[in-house]
């Protein structure tokens, strides 16, 4: 059973800092992408950053240089790297894997982890 979880989420400063982890287990297929997307209450759910396989990164434009994504290819583990937070990065973090098994792609999310950005 593929499983994503998430950790690291918690209440920070506006300024602060807070890195995700996104560990995973069960994987038996190719994953060509990994990446967060969060969801503020009343709203869809947005791209963060993602990375691909070959170190192709996408981030948001609300990002402004402020978050960073990185990957352990060989455990499947994304971490984001959040600095200068802000009140409006509020929201659920989602991680979030993309794979191909047999011609068939996948994808998976984990169950997110709060992130609070408040004085």
């Amino acid at each position: 059973q593929v499983q994503l979880v998430e950790s690291g989420g918690g209440l920070v400063q506006p300024g602060g800092s807070l890195r995700l982890s996104c560990a995973t287990s069960g994987i038996s297929f190719y994953i060509y992408a990994m990446g967060w997307y969060r969801q503020a209450p009343g709203k869809q759910r947005e791209l963060v950053a993602t990375m691909t396989t070959d170190d192709h990164t996408n981030y948001a434009d609300f990002v402004e240089g402020r978050f960073a994504i990185s990957r352990d290819k060989a455990k499947n583990t994304v971490f984001l790297q959040m600095n200068s937070l802000k009140p409006e990065d509020s929201a659920v973090y989602y991680c979030n894997a993309q794979g191909l098994s047999w011609g068939t792609r996948l994808e998976y999310w984990g169950q997110g982890t709060q992130v609070t950005v408040s004085s």
